[in-house]
Parts: structure tokens; C-alpha cells; sequence
């Protein structure tokens, strides 16, 4: 997540949809008070390169953290909850008028190559099952963005960007925030190995099963099942 106060936007970073190469452009236009969260050590090698800023200012008191934030910590042994956190958790940070005020947005991604993104993702730290077999394995959490940019499931940013026309969005975003344009770097591309249309690696069950899963965001964005 990045909150800049100077240029009024937050941007909530959703899991496998370049989240991280976004928040690199971006930290170039944050100032001292902005919030920056944490990438990889990797990525944040990338992102110090050219100078940009650092993660600052995204913890809060520990006394503040609600249970499922602690849980959450424990689950994924980590002191941050919210590399990926939402709206609510912007709310947290940067409060609940500039969460009201200032200019959020996020980037969404077609759930069935996002699903393949996430098990050569999780793939690069354990063994794994089948891909097919994982993918149904896994619950809305892991397969899902929706809850992280709605609340009570009514959509709670002002723009949704998208994965798949990523350059012509995010060049709405900067015009909109009055920006120069900016580049993306690349991350993270190394551990997708099987480059194939999703329809050719997906089968049956592991398609109803997403379709299930995000039935909100694909009706929402109008993705559907597309045969290479």
C-alpha cells in the first residue's frame, strides 16, 4: 500500500496483479510523512536504486491491531498485515478522512491466470501438488481480491486499473493525479515457467471452481472464459 499525502491517493496493492512493480513507480512521487509498505528485500533493492523511497511509516502501535490482524501475522510470520492490506486497512493507517477524501485505486487481474500466477508463486518457496489440484484447493482468500478493494461488497475505490491493459490505465491514473508519466519495472516475472493461454493448463474442476470463487469480480469486470 502507498498513501501519499501530497498528491492525495492511495493505492492498495492486490496480490499477482504487478502490485509490486506499481508501488515501485509510485514511491518515486512520496515524500517523508507518505506510507510506504514493505515489498521483498529483492524488490526493495530495485526500488532504492534509482533512489525512490523505502517502506516508512506503516506500522502502528501494537495495541491497535484488531484480532484478525494478529492472527493474520502469525499465519504468515510477519510483522506487517498489510503489504496487501485493503480499504479497511487504509482506513488504519491513514485515516478515515483521507481514506474518504483522497483519490484509491488498485489494479485487478482475469482470476483464472491470476490462480496459475499464485501457484508458481507459492511454488517458489515449498513443493506443491498438481497445479490443478492446488488451485481447488484453495479458498477465496488466497483466489480472491474482491474483499480487499469493497465494503459490504459494494466496490469502495474510485478506480479499478487493469492487469491486462495495465500501461493505458495506469496512464489515466497519473494524468488523473496530475503525475508524469511514469515506467513500470518488471518483478517477479522469473517464477512463472508455463507461459501457456490459462485455458490450456486449467481444466474443468479448477475453472468451476475459480468461477465460483470470484463469481463478484468476474461479473463485476465482465471477465469470461476464453478459449485459446
Amino acid at each position: 500500500m502507498i498513501v501519499s499525502h501530497q498528491h492525495r491517493f492511495i493505492f492498495i496493492r492486490l496480490p499477482k496483479t504487478a502490485s509490486t512493480s506499481v508501488a515501485i513507480a509510485l514511491s518515486r512521487f512520496c515524500g517523508p510523512d507518505d506510507i510506504i509498505t514493505p515489498v521483498s528485500r529483492q524488490d526493495e533493492v530495485l526500488r532504492q536504486r534509482p533512489g525512490y523511497r523505502g517502506p516508512q511509516n506503516y506500522l502502528r502501535p501494537w495495541y491497535t491491531y484488531p484480532l484478525r490482524d494478529w492472527i493474520g501475522m502469525a499465519r504468515h510470520r510477519r510483522r506487517n498485515p498489510h503489504k496487501h492490506g485493503g480499504v479497511r486497512e487504509a482506513q488504519w493507517l491513514a485515516g478515515e478522512h483521507a481514506c474518504a477524501s483522497y483519490f484509491k485505486f488498485c489494479v485487478e487481474r482475469n482470476p483464472f491466470d491470476r490462480a496459475i500466477s499464485r501457484y508458481y508463486f507459492d511454488a517458489r518457496a515449498r513443493p506443491l501438488p498438481e497445479l490443478n489440484e492446488y488451485v481447488c484447493s484453495l479458498g477465496r482468500w488466497p483466489l480472491s481480491n474482491w474483499h480487499r478493494y469493497t465494503v459490504k461488497d459494494a466496490i469502495a475505490v474510485d478506480f479499478v486499473g487493469r492487469y491486462e491493459r495495465l500501461t493505458e490505465d495506469l496512464s489515466v491514473i497519473v494524468a488523473r493525479l496530475g503525475l508524469p508519466p511514469i515506467v513500470i519495472p518488471t518483478t517477479k516475472a522469473q517464477y512463472r515457467t508455463d507461459r501457456r493461454h490459462y485455458s490450456q493448463i486449467l481444466n474443468a474442476a479448477s475453472r468451476r471452481h475459480i468461477e465460483a470463487i470470484c463469481a463478484r469480480e468476474i461479473e463485476a469486470f465482465s471477465y469470461q472464459w476464453v478459449d485459446a
